[in-house]
């Protein structure tokens, strides 16, 4: 193993929050909140929060309502729209800086990025991402310095905010033993509760469980690669060639649930008119048509089918969209809907 080699998670801290709050200095400070329209008093859900905001138990993926509720007591608390233009923007200049530096950047989204680097010290290196960074947008960032992908992205979490932090073979489990495997980046609540009814509850724990075991209990592909996940192992190497859509979606949450299946299906056209247009524009065909229907109160279903054929006519997809409703219940009351279509490869003819 060449020991100069590195992969970096570069994590902008409070993204969206910090790109509001550069926006309106006047917001330091104060307990920031974006989200749908900006209205607490309608639905919608928490796209982001400020520390300040996070203090009082706000975080992303939150209803709007129990942000609201969270913080009716913190009179200098504010709610604003999200403004995805502003967000877009920011980061391709955090983007186009990081590819500046001597280092090969993944892309994973508006406000993270892999870098593989070659330096004998990757903190030093690390402290020029975060200088660059701030030099170049006014933004803060956090970076996890790893000797592989997994490693890099769970460092992020304990440099936060504005700091580094360095996870490799040689700390793995002295840092990350006793954690809950849910520390652990790709296994989320549900994956963590099944590993309890085996009796696995810590990472060294996982790690220290055999393959046949795992994939007895959990699948042959994924009962091994949640072990690896728990030994640390991640990929080396990092991909510069750019993120390509798989699909497009859209989907409406509504202020008052819909309760006539005749305005449900026109609700489904209008959303598959709009992703078929999101498809057209790639010059994609879609391949595939997806409907998410949220019941009240918080109940989610999806159907998907895949298309006779590959198509961009739009009254095609929306008709496909809308026979989907056959396979759901007519009679609930519809919280939101969504339309996702998946493309043709960008390879395919």
């Amino acid at each position: 193993m060449d020991r100069d080699r590195w992969v970096l998670h570069v994590d902008l801290d409070q993204f969206i929050a910090a790109v509001e709050v550069l926006r309106r200095p006047e917001l330091r400070g104060r307990p920031v909140v974006v989200g749908g329209r900006g209205d607490p008093t309608e639905r919608g859900v928490v796209s982001t929060a400020s520390y300040e905001a996070r203090e009082y138990g706000v975080g992303s993926g939150m209803p709007l309502r129990l942000a609201a509720r969270k913080l009716r007591d913190v009179p200098d608390a504010v709610f604003l729209p999200v403004d995805a233009e502003a967000y877009t923007a920011a980061s391709a200049t955090v983007m186009d800086t990081l590819r500046g530096l001597d280092a090969v950047v993944q892309v994973l989204g508006w406000d993270e990025a892999f870098l593989a680097v070659h330096t004998p010290d990757p903190e030093a290196f690390a402290r020029e991402v975060q200088d660059a960074v701030l030099a170049a947008t006014s933004l803060h960032c956090s970076v996890g310095i790893g000797d592989n992908t997994l490693r890099a992205k769970i460092a992020t979490e304990f440099g936060k905010p504005q700091g580094m932090y360095r996870l490799t073979a040689d700390n793995w489990f002295h840092v990350m033993g006793d954690r809950p495997t849910s520390a652990l980046w790709g296994i989320g609540a549900k994956t963590a509760k099944k590993l309890a009814a085996l009796g696995i509850h810590t990472v060294r724990e996982l790690a220290d469980t055999d393959d046949a075991t795992l994939a007895a209990a959990l699948g042959p592909t994924t009962g091994p690669w949640l072990r690896r996940l728990g030994l640390g192992w991640g990929r080396t190497e990092v991909d510069a060639e750019p993120y390509v859509a798989r699909g497009h979606g859209r989907e409406t949450t509504f202020q008052h649930n819909l309760t006539d299946p005749d305005v449900v299906a026109d609700e489904v056209r209008t959303l598959a008119d709009r992703v078929a247009e999101d498809v057209k524009s790639e010059g994609r065909p879609a391949v595939r048509v997806t409907l998410k229907v949220r019941y009240a109160p918080f109940e989610t279903h999806t159907s998907t089918k895949a298309l006779p054929e590959p198509t961009l006519d739009a009254a095609t997809i929306a008709d496909a969209a809308v026979e989907l409703l056959d396979r759901l219940d007519p009679t609930r009351a519809v919280r939101l809907l969504g339309v996702r279509l998946d493309m043709t490869p960008p390879s395919a003819p």
